[in-house]
C-alpha cells in the first residue's frame, strides 16, 4: 500500500521544482495522487474494508486542500501539475 522509496525518488525526481526537493507542494500532491490510485484499486478489490475506504477519504481531501492551495499561491504550477496528473478542475 506504502510506496517504496524508489517510487518516491521517481516522483519527486518528475514534479520537483530542482534536484533536493522533497516536500513542495507540487510533490506532495503526486505522492498523495500516486497513493489515492493504488487504494482505489485495493478498494475494488476488497469493497468491504472500510478502514481503508476512510483513508482514501482523508487522503482525497488533503489533496483537495494542497490543490486549493497550489491555485491561489501559483496558478501557473497548478494548471501544469493537473494536466500532468491526468485530474479535473
Amino acid at each position: 500500500m506504502a510506496l517504496t522509496v524508489r517510487q518516491k525518488q521517481n516522483i519527486a525526481k518528475e514534479y520537483g521544482l530542482h534536484e533536493t526537493d522533497t516536500g513542495s507542494v507540487e510533490i506532495q500532491i503526486a505522492f498523495l495522487t500516486k497513493q489515492i490510485d493504488e487504494l482505489a484499486a485495493h478498494l475494488k478489490k476488497n469493497p468491504k474494508d472500510n478502514h481503508s475506504r476512510r483513508g482514501l477519504l482523508k487522503m482525497v481531501g488533503k489533496r483537495k486542500k494542497l490543490l486549493a492551495y497550489l491555485e491561489d499561491s501559483n496558478n501557473k504550477s497548478y494548471t501544469s501539475l493537473i494536466r500532468k496528473l491526468g485530474l479535473k478542475k
